[in-house]
């Protein structure tokens, strides 16, 4: 996993960071986006966002934790954004992995680097965006 942070150009978490020192870890590899998960510590929550939205080359995209019991989850997390008019919608709090199209919108959750217990294998997610477009969007499973 630590190959895939050298190689990219924007990391982006969506929440149970639990300590602040990742963030500043991660920000040593690239650029960071980032927002509060339910784990998180208080100074975390403190110095992160509920959720953000930014661009990355011509896709809009959206970032939030997400809450509640996995089932609906997409749909929670889509009317956080609905006014938004995004092109990603990138969340966590499951731990479950998730490439998902609805409508136009591609819902994706990484799963999770660190869990054993909630999710089904460790992994991270890759997308790279080009000419305004999603060229790749990959869940990456490992051991």
């Amino acid at each position: 996993m630590i190959s895939a942070l050298k190689e990219a150009s924007l990391i982006v978490h969506a929440g149970d960071i639990c300590e602040y020192w990742v963030v500043e870890e991660l920000r040593s590899f690239a650029p960071i986006f980032a927002v509060q998960g339910n784990m998180d510590r208080a100074d975390v929550k403190a110095k992160l966002k509920k959720e953000e939205v930014f661009e990355v080359a011509g896709q809009r995209i959206g970032l939030v934790h997400g809450w509640g019991p996995p089932w609906g989850i997409e749909e929670r997390v889509g009317k956080v954004f609905e006014s938004a008019s995004l092109d990603v919608i990138i969340f966590g709090h499951t731990h479950q992995p998730l490439k998902k199209m609805i409508g136009d919108v591609l819902y994706f959750n990484p799963g999770s680097p660190t869990d054993t217990v909630f999710a089904p294998y460790f992994s991270y997610g890759v997308i790279d965006i080009a000419d305004g477009m999603i060229q790749r969007a990959e869940i990456v499973r490992f051991e």
